[in-house]
């Protein structure tokens, strides 16, 4: 299980819209051999047929796709957007952080989702992931909820 670590997340990151916010956070983990580029399509396929479900709090955005779509291994990665892109959310947009939610069982899923869920929940943590500048100034954040 990968939560996190450096290799996954990217910070200051630009891009135009969220097909591309959620192609960076998909890319981070098919470059750790994580998922497979199917996933990172399956990603973009449900935000495409479903609309921004997965932005699930004010800036936080969790694209994820099904375990068969090529899930290799359950990992988060972070893609810390230097400018927020609408997702078409009427609550939650715009969104400036978007962990890409590799699955491989739907039972790894919910227990890194638990964790996510842990880290969000302190609104604090999310000003802080937000303005952080770098992957250290993350990781600290990330292992204050140990």
């Amino acid at each position: 299980m990968r939560f996190l670590e450096e290799s996954i997340v990217k910070v200051g990151v630009e891009v135009s819209n969220a097909y591309e916010a959620i192609e960076a956070a998909g890319n981070l983990l098919v470059e750790g051999e994580l998922i497979e580029e199917s996933y990172v399509k399956a990603m973009k396929d449900a935000y495409k047929e479903n609309g921004p479900y997965f932005v699930l709090a004010p800036h936080i955005a969790i694209p994820h796709a099904r375990p068969e779509d090529g899930g290799k291994e359950a990992s988060v990665s972070l893609v810390q957007l230097k400018n927020p892109v609408e997702f078409g959310h009427s609550a939650n947009d715009p969104v400036q952080l978007v962990f890409g939610l590799g699955a491989s069982s739907s039972e790894e899923h919910l227990t890194l989702l638990r964790k996510l869920t842990m880290l969000l929940n302190d609104s604090g943590n999310v000003e802080k992931l937000t303005a952080a500048e770098t992957y250290e100034e993350i990781k600290k954040i990330v292992e204050m909820e140990r």
